[in-house]
């Protein structure tokens, strides 16, 4: 059950990605280009954490578990440490550079779009690649 609740929450996030048009690079990098700037990017974050704030706190402090699942998966770590704030800015300037991140470069995949897949093989590569770096599964 929780493969199939994963797959409908996936295809509910593309589809609001490709409504929003926010699995367009060129609306992010706008958002990125203070003399063109697009505030479109920040209206849809601001949309998405009005919704998701309250629904997650309801979740965590009163459900206290998910419906399909036996306990939430949260982060253990809570340290801001080297590693950590050298993967936000690689993510950050990947980000910038590109105009992709994971989650609307793997909706952007239907599009068929040849940078999208490269970009997606190079992603699956350097995830694989800091497993190995840093032996873990």
């Amino acid at each position: 059950m929780e493969k199939i609740i994963a797959l409908i929450a996936g295809i509910l996030f593309g589809a609001g990605l490709a409504a929003s048009d926010m699995n367009n690079p060129e609306r992010v990098q706008g958002f990125l280009d203070l003399l063109n700037w697009d505030p479109s990017l920040m209206f849809v974050m601001m949309g998405a954490l009005l919704i998701a704030v309250p629904g997650f706190q309801y979740l965590l402090n009163k459900q206290g578990k998910p419906i399909f699942a036996v306990g939430f998966s949260l982060p253990a770590g809570k340290d801001i440490d080297k590693n950590l704030v050298i993967g936000s800015a690689l993510f950050g300037i990947g980000w910038a550079i590109v105009g992709y991140c994971p989650g609307p470069a793997i909706a952007s995949l239907v599009y068929g779009y040849q940078e999208v897949f490269i970009f997606v093989a190079a992603m699956l590569a350097g995830a694989k690649t800091q497993q190995f770096i840093f032996n873990t599964k």
